[in-house]
């Protein structure tokens, strides 16, 4: 059998990432990594407005429900606050709350010590041109969408 390509490669580190961030940990570190994801949504959707509830489940890949679900979780934990939106009465959207902003702020910081840890024995270099990779990825991806 001949070695993996490069996609199959990349596929390999986002489900091996995937399982690690949520999938077989405890309840209560499964439901941080839940809210984290939560909240890392919304963050990355306020940019002038609210999102709605139905921007986070598209900015996450899933349906309405399970969006609804996972920020009413949140909602419960006090990260994001829930609240019928101005302009159409029908739709929810999401702020991120005082403890949001922590925990964001804390999952950041955790984050850049696990990638700090991976690549100890890497050159400042070698890290610097993996994550403009990893940048350029994140960038080029909405594009496969329309292909």
């Amino acid at each position: 059998m001949s070695e993996p390509g490069a996609g199959r490669a990349l596929f390999s580190f986002v489900r091996h990432w995937s399982r690690r961030w949520n999938g077989t940990a405890d309840g209560e570190r499964a439901a941080r990594g839940r809210d984290v994801l939560a909240v890392e949504a919304v963050n990355a959707l306020s940019h002038g407005s609210d999102p709605t509830v139905n921007d986070v489940a598209a900015e996450l890949g899933l349906d309405q429900s399970n969006a609804s679900r996972l920020l009413t979780h949140a909602a419960e934990a006090g990260y994001l606050a829930l609240s019928r939106s101005a302009v159409d009465r029908r739709q929810r959207t999401v702020t991120l709350t005082a403890s949001g902003h922590q925990l964001l702020a804390a999952a950041h910081v955790w984050q850049d010590s696990v990638f700090e840890a991976l690549t100890a024995e890497w050159t400042d270099g070698e890290r610097a041109a993996f994550e403009q990779a990893m940048r350029r990825l994140v960038e080029k991806s909405p594009d496969l969408s329309s292909s």
